[in-house]
C-alpha cells in the first residue's frame, strides 16, 4: 500500500513536512504540496518558491499541486517545476471553496466539461513530467462522473485521486463508495482513494471493500493525529509525550521564520482545530490558546493543556468539517 499526505492550504508547507516527516513518518510516500495558483506571471511568488526549494524537502518525495484552469499557463508551470527537479505535478480539480469554484477552477471545472477538456489539452501538450489529477466526482451528483471519467481518460494521467464527494457535499455527507467503485473499475490511471479516513477501522473498513486498492491519500485525520499511519502500518499508536515534541518543533520553527507573534500564533491557532481533539475537558484550556495574543501566553496555556486535559487515543471526536459554514463532523473512532 503507497500512502500519500494530503495538502492543506495554509498547514502543511515545508516547515510542517519536514517536522512530520522526521518525527512521524513511517510510509509516507508522497506529499502533496498546498496549491499553487497558476498565473499568467508564473512561477515567482517567494512563499511559493521558499515551499518548493528542494533544500526544504530533502528526503521528501514532494508533489507541487497546480489550481488554474488556462493549461497553456499550467505547461508552463510544469516545465519550470521541472527545471528545479520535479517529476511529478498534480492538477487540483476537488477544491470546493466559492471563491475558487466561482473562476471555475478546482471542482469548478467540473460543471463545464467543454472547458474541462480545453484546459486538459493544453496542460497535456508534451508535458515534460509526469502529471496526476486529484479530483472530486462532480459539482451535484456522483452521476456526472461518468462523464468526466471519460475525459481524464482520453489523456495520459499519471495517477487519478479520487475524493468521492460532490462540490456540493464539501466534507459533509459520506464519500460515495459506489462511484469510487466504478473508478477503479473503469479508469485507465492508477486510482487513489481519499476521504474520511480518519482511524485504523477506517483503513480496513476502505480496504476490505476495495481489496485491490494499493494507494490511499490521507487528510484530515493525518492532521489531528499525527501518529494514525503508524497506527495503520504498525499498530502503534501516539502518545501525549510525543504529540508534544511535533508541536514545539513546529511552533519553534514557525517562530524563526514568522514576522511578529500574530503570524506565529495565526499558524499554530489553525493546527489546534485539529489537536485538540486529541484531549478531553479541553474547552478552558482550549480557549485560553485561541485568547493568546502573544508567544508568552500561548506557551503558557499550551503548556497548561498538555498538563491537565486527559489525552484521547481511542475516544469519539469531531473532525472539522472546512466547509464554508463552518462547523464539525461528528466521528467516532471506535
Amino acid at each position: 500500500m503507497k500512502f500519500y499526505f494530503a495538502p492543506f492550504e495554509g498547514i502543511t508547507g515545508y516547515l510542517y513536512r519536514n517536522a512530520y516527516h522526521e518525527l512521524f513518518d513511517c510510509g509516507i510516500d508522497k506529499y502533496f504540496t498546498p496549491f499553487i495558483a497558476v498565473s499568467q506571471n508564473g512561477l515567482t511568488k517567494s512563499r511559493e518558491l521558499e515551499d518548493l526549494s528542494p533544500e526544504h524537502n530533502r528526503g521528501m518525495t514532494v508533489v507541487p499541486q497546480l489550481l488554474g484552469n488556462n493549461g497553456e499557463q499550467v505547461n508552463h508551470y510544469l516545465h519550470r517545476l521541472r527545471e528545479m527537479g520535479y517529476e511529478e505535478v498534480n492538477l487540483n480539480m476537488g477544491c470546493p471553496y466559492q471563491t475558487v469554484v466561482h473562476k471555475r477552477k478546482g471542482a469548478g471545472l467540473l460543471a463545464d466539461t467543454d472547458l474541462l477538456k480545453e484546459f486538459l489539452e493544453e496542460a497535456f501538450c508534451n508535458p515534460p513530467v509526469k502529471v496526476s489529477i486529484k479530483t472530486r466526482i462532480g459539482m451535484e451528483n456522483g452521476e456526472e462522473f461518468a462523464e468526466i471519467l471519460d475525459i481524464y481518460n482520453q489523456y495520459p494521467v499519471s495517477e487519478l485521486i479520487v475524493h468521492p464527494r460532490v462540490r456540493e457535499d464539501f466534507y459533509k455527507n459520506h464519500p460515495d463508495l459506489d462511484v469510487f467503485a466504478s473508478a477503479m473499475e473503469k479508469s485507465r490511471a492508477p486510482v487513489c482513494y481519499n476521504g474520511d479516513i480518519f482511524t485504523l477501522q477506517d483503513f480496513q473498513t476502505i480496504t476490505a471493500r476495495f481489496p485491490k486498492l494499493e494507494r490511499i491519500m490521507l487528510g484530515r485525520g493525518l492532521l489531528t493525529n499525527p501518529g494514525l499511519l503508524s497506527e495503520i502500518i504498525m499498530g502503534k499508536s501516539i502518545d501525549k509525550e510525543e504529540l508534544k515534541v511535533f508541536h514545539d518543533r513546529v511552533f519553534h520553527d514557525y517562530a524563526q521564520i514568522m514576522s511578529g507573534d500574530k503570524n506565529t500564533l495565526f499558524k499554530m491557532k489553525e493546527l489546534w482545530n485539529y489537536f485538540q481533539f486529541l484531549f478531553d475537558n479541553r474547552e478552558k484550556c482550549l480557549k485560553k490558546i485561541r485568547k493568546a495574543k502573544t508567544i508568552a501566553d500561548y506557551e503558557c496555556a499550551v503548556d497548561n493543556l498538555f498538563a491537565r486535559c486527559p489525552f484521547m487515543r481511542n475516544a469519539a471526536f469531531f473532525i472539522p468539517a472546512n466547509n464554508e459554514s463552518g462547523g464539525y463532523v461528528y466521528k467516532s473512532s471506535e
